[in-house]
């Protein structure tokens, strides 16, 4: 169907309305009261759940981000160690793994999780000796004792 003019355009518009408010009661189904019945109360109760629904996406992103770290710091504890030291030592010997990854490792893979620890451990402990040093003097750098003798 053309409309050639903007008033039949309009005037035209009323089957979508029905099917905005059929969607609108639709989504109101399972409500309780007059909310899913009637359409200026349904609509007011189902924009509010959509809100409490992507809140509680969020908040559940976040609890399972929150039980992650725990699983995989209780994991880290028994191989002697604490999650800051594993997810940065991890971080600087380039895995790549993220924690909801390592957490199902922990529980279904413990030998693997404990590759991991391991891995996490030598980085460290090399960091450990780099930042202590060896006492010995690099080659080709001359420092002042070197030019006073």
């Amino acid at each position: 169907m053309v409309f050639l003019t903007l008033s039949c355009w309009i005037r035209n518009r009323g089957p979508d309305r029905y099917w905005k408010v059929q969607e609108c009661l639709k989504n109101a189904r399972h409500f309780r009261g007059r909310k899913n019945r009637c359409y200026r109360l349904a609509v007011r109760a189902v924009r509010r759940a959509f809100v409490y629904a992507t809140k509680a996406r969020k908040a559940k992103r976040r609890n399972m981000r929150t039980l992650w770290i725990s699983r995989i710091a209780a994991a880290t504890r028994e191989h002697g160690m604490k999650y800051p030291a594993l997810i940065h030592n991890l971080t600087k010997t380039s895995v790549q793994l993220n924690r909801k990854t390592l957490s199902d490792l922990a529980i279904t893979e413990p030998r693997s999780f404990l590759a991991l620890a391991k891995l996490a451990r030598a980085r460290q402990q090399e960091g450990f000796a780099a930042a202590l040093g060896d006492g010995k003097e690099p080659t080709g750098v001359f420092s002042r004792v070197v030019l006073l003798q």
